[in-house]
């Protein structure tokens, strides 16, 4: 079978696609990488989501790897990503493994791949992965690997960071919705122990999620927006699948939009907690980021979508913030990684010291002054011809303006396979942009856009499909 690693590791369909024959596959092409790179630091951390077979998929991992003469730290139980990616980190390992399929739906499951910084391999790293598939047959060690728990060591580490004196003194009542991923109750218990109100729904692991899609998107999270609207809390957050994405929702019930979410942050963490370094987000997330925190001590990076070209800014260079419109948020003074609890714990700290009771109320305050974000995105099928031929063919087109308002500047980027696969056209104006990227595992074309206005954002959108189509065969 064709094992294609993707942006974020592989991901693929439980039981034809990936079973213990293929992960076998993979984690011996993953050892023949250790051997041939790691320059005898031949460790690496395992840990595994609540998904079927992920236990299963991590102990077979793990014992191919010590097969291989790999010195193998295995996570006794489920936890987040970021949990295995600071053990990572904090262990001194050369790489670590996640099994997890993040945000897909429970009939997935997958493998990321964590370098020695605490953050996704780079494409390079991937790459040379994929590239020793096949090589060698599994060596399989006969006997289990030992286990380690991961947690304490992550929950000290958090608690450095997160003012909770702060929290405590102003008394407000978090719920946290794990949606049945591999954040379980750990929200809760960082707070709890802490002396903070917490509540947690749907804490208890879950191979299928609760018979809900693991993405904390507002089409998602209606439970949690019940569960807030029957109870007195000031806030509700939620974590995907492997906790490395955050949600959030209004005390009403309302989905805060993870667009406005990530310009809270950052405007917390430079005007209240005065954090050094730059911002880097990926394409798709508002250009008020740029107007608002743009000086000469702090640059405003725009990468491709996808958490690792964050990752790759946040290795070079201090980096106050890193945020994709997924709800994916690392921070200079955690890990280069995403981190979906770190980020609750963060943004009920920034509500904690501003003196407002409830999200609403400083989402109001806020937004009076920073502005609001008009955004959209639309999926769209696409069977047309030549298909990997759309966007270059865009880009060499070249377009003097778009619905109206001339283009100012352009933006490509690249796939795995070095073929253009993105398109951001940057319009007069501030905060005003459409961007186009092709899916290089579905036949789906993805259109996000930026404006003044909803009409002009949906005017935007309507202009994205018409421009790709005139230039199909």
């Amino acid at each position: 079978m064709k094992i294609f690693f993707g942006t974020d590791g592989w991901r693929a369909r439980i039981g034809e696609e990936i079973n213990s024959e293929s992960v076998s596959i993979v984690a011996q092409a993953f050892a023949d990488y250790v051997k041939i790179r790691s320059n005898g630091n031949q460790i690496v951390a395992v840990g595994y989501d609540s998904r079927r077979f992920s236990r299963e998929f991590a102990h077979i991992f793990a014992r191919i790897l010590t097969g291989n003469g790999i010195s193998v730290i295995l996570s006794c139980d489920i936890v987040p990503t970021p949990v295995l990616s600071y053990t990572v980190l904090t262990r001194g390992c050369f790489a670590g493994v996640m099994i997890t399929a993040s945000h897909n739906p429970p009939c997935y499951n997958g493998i990321k791949f964590k370098a020695s910084y605490g953050g996704p391999f780079s494409l390079e790293q991937t790459r040379e992965v994929e590239s020793l598939l096949y090589q060698h047959d599994p060596l399989v060690s006969a006997e289990e690997p030992s286990v380690f728990d991961m947690l304490p060591e992550y929950i000290a580490h958090v608690e450095s960071l997160i003012d909770f004196g702060a929290i405590r003194k102003a008394g407000l009542r978090l719920l946290a919705d794990s949606m049945g991923g591999a954040g379980g109750t750990l929200t809760e218990r960082i707070l709890r122990k802490n002396g903070c109100r917490a509540e947690t729904i749907f804490g208890t692991p879950s191979a299928d999620f609760h018979s809900r899609l693991p993405e904390p998107v507002a089409c998602n999270l209606e439970p949690l927006g019940k569960a807030l609207k029957e109870g007195d809390y000031a806030l509700g957050v939620a974590t995907d699948g492997d906790a490395d994405r955050l949600g959030v929702c209004l005390e009403t019930g309302e989905f805060l939009s993870a667009q406005t979410t990530i310009l809270l942050i950052v405007d917390y963490l430079k005007r209240v907690r005065h954090q050094e370094g730059s911002i880097v987000h990926t394409s798709s997330v508002t250009g008020l980021l740029r107007k608002h925190f743009l000086s000469a001590d702090t640059p405003v990076h725009d990468v491709q979508v996808g958490f690792k070209y964050i990752t790759d800014i946040m290795v070079r260079e201090k980096v106050c913030f890193g945020g994709e419109e997924s709800g994916g948020f690392g921070y200079a003074m955690h890990i280069p990684e995403r981190d979906g609890i770190f980020s609750a714990l963060l943004f009920l700290e920034m509500l904690s010291v501003s003196g407002c009771s409830t999200l609403s109320e400083y989402v109001s305050e806020r937004v009076a002054e920073l502005g609001s974000v008009h955004y959209a995105r639309i999926d769209s099928h696409c069977d047309l011809p030549g298909r990997e031929e759309l966007l270059p063919r865009l880009y060499r087109k070249g377009l003097d303006g778009i619905a109206g308002f001339k283009v100012a500047g352009v933006q490509t980027f690249l796939s795995s396979r070095g073929i253009i696969n993105g398109i951001k056209y940057i319009l007069e104006g501030d905060c005003r942009w459409l961007l186009i990227r092709a899916s290089e595992t579905e036949n789906i074309v993805r259109y996000y856009a930026e404006g003044q206005t909803d009409g002009e954002v949906a005017l935007l959108l309507e202009a994205g499909p018409r421009l790709v189509g005139g230039v199909a065969l």
